[in-house]
Formats: structure tokens, sequence, C-alpha cells
């Protein structure tokens, strides 16, 4: 694979802190950033540089990793080395970051078939499996990347897990119709019951804090409750599949089976694992 950013990379022969993903890791790299925001615009821009390639139809994901991998096709596209590339974003700020950019936009309804798709997730475990949504725009995001030939995933090292639910909640975009409801019937999924504490997300959807008094509202006016466990998903693709079998669910953010690659960084490099 090439790196375009190689001034910030010294090739190393170095094993992956994740090494008990069964999945094969493409290389690892030796890398002399350290901050987090430093790691997450490394990991966004390898994307963009191994993945895309002119004449894509490319998804743009949602996130402060994503935001680089933007950023990244931006400023390939102004230079020349990208071009006709045509673009769907997962949210209105990933929108409004492209438009900016001059990335050319359109939608699933005139292009159904993407060949790429680049966004960052909130916990991945060995299956790569993955925890998304904390920014509010599962829905999008799912819609769109599921879409996508290939789907790759940007992370630090801080996101991988031994098993999704206790490190980061679940989250579940409902409708506001009768929300108390679809949350009590959520709650007693066999999955879920006296397993998880469903909570309703307050203040802004594009975090999982509380930062307001009123329930946050995503960009397709919906709701949001964050599923707090304290033990790991024994299987979390069934409990997606019931979950999203409550009437008033719109969306959850157990994206399952879905990645093709995790590109991860950390303080000792950064590594690729490929699903099976």
């Amino acid at each position: 694979m090439r790196i375009s950013f190689a001034s910030t990379l010294l090739l190393a022969s170095t094993a992956s802190a994740f090494t008990h993903i069964h999945s094969r890791p493409t290389f690892s790299t030796r890398i002399m950033a350290t901050s987090q925001d430093e790691l997450k615009k490394l990991v966004g821009y390898k994307a963009v540089d191994d993945y895309v390639k002119s004449g894509m139809v490319v998804g743009l994901g949602t996130g402060s990793t994503a935001y680089y991998a933007v950023e990244r096709v931006g400023e390939k596209l102004k230079s020349g080395e990208l071009k006709d590339i045509l673009a769907i974003p997962t949210s209105v700020r990933t929108k409004e970051q492209a438009e900016s950019l001059g990335i050319p936009l359109v939608t699933l309804d005139t292009h159904s078939k993407l060949d790429v798709a680049i966004d960052g997730a909130d916990e991945v475990d060995p299956e790569l499996n993955l925890t998304k949504g904390g920014g509010g725009a599962l829905f999008r995001e799912k819609i769109v990347e599921v879409c996508a030939d290939k789907f790759i995933v940007i992370v630090d090292e801080s996101k991988l897990c031994d098993g999704l639910g206790p490190g980061f909640p679940i989250p579940v975009e409902i409708v506001p119709f009768c929300h108390e409801h679809t949350m009590r019937m959520i709650g007693n999924l066999p999955s879920c019951k006296g397993k998880c504490k469903p909570v309703l997300r307050l203040g802004s959807a594009a975090n999982n804090k509380v930062d307001g008094d009123e329930p946050a509202v995503t960009d397709n006016g919906n709701y949001i409750v964050d599923l707090h466990f304290e033990e790991p998903i024994k299987d979390p693709t069934t409990m997606g599949k019931e979950i999203k079998n409550v009437v008033g669910v719109v969306e959850h953010g157990l994206f399952c089976g879905m990645s093709t690659a995790v590109i991860i960084a950390g303080s000792d490099g950064i590594s690729v694992k490929e699903a099976k």
C-alpha cells in the first residue's frame, strides 16, 4: 500500500496491539505522531490514499475521524490527483464540509451503488463488528455504507474492545411518537432485558453526553436511545435483528458484518485488519 504522508511515517515490522482480531493484517508501520488528532488524520488520509480512485462514488462518513478523510478527498480533488469523484455524505455537517471543499455531491436516489465508504467507529470488536452512532448519524451512515462495495473503518486504538457494549452505549434511533413506549419495548427484548439501561439522549444529537434538557433530535427529526451495558454483548447480530423488529425503531448502531477493513492508529504504529 502506498503511504503519501511518508514524511510522518517510518516503516517497521511492529505487531499490532489488536492481534486477537481474526483477520489478516495487511501491514504495520511505526509512527511518530502521538496526539489523538494526529492519529485520526493519519488513518483518515491513509484510507483515501489507499482506497479512493478517480471515477469512484464515495460514501463520506461523519465524526471527528471521518472529518480528515473528507478533508483528504477535497485536497486531492483540488490538486487534480483525483478526478470525477462523486460523494454521498452521511450527515448535514459532512455535507456542509464537503461543499466547502468543492466535493461534488449526489444522493442514493441517483446513485445506489458506491465503490467505497469511509467512516469512523465508536467501538470495534475482534470480529470487526462496530458500534456507531455516537455522533447521531447512525441511520444515514448505515443506509449509505451498506450500499458500498467496500466499507473502510478508520479508528485509533482506543476504539478496540473485546466485546461491544460496556465501553460505549449502543445508540438506537427511534421515532418521537410514543418514544417512551418504544424505549420500554427495546428494554424488554430477550437480548436486552436485565442487561442494559435504555437512556433517552438529551441535548445535542452529535454526542451522547447530557448537554441539554430536551430530547436530542437527529438530522431525520428522530430521537436517540442509548443502551448502556455492563457486560459485553454475546451476540450483537441477533440483538440488532431484535431491535430492528421493534415498531418505532428506525435503525440501531450495531454495524455487524459490514466492515471490509479497519485501519487502526496507535502510538506504536498503523495497522490494517481485513475481514475474512
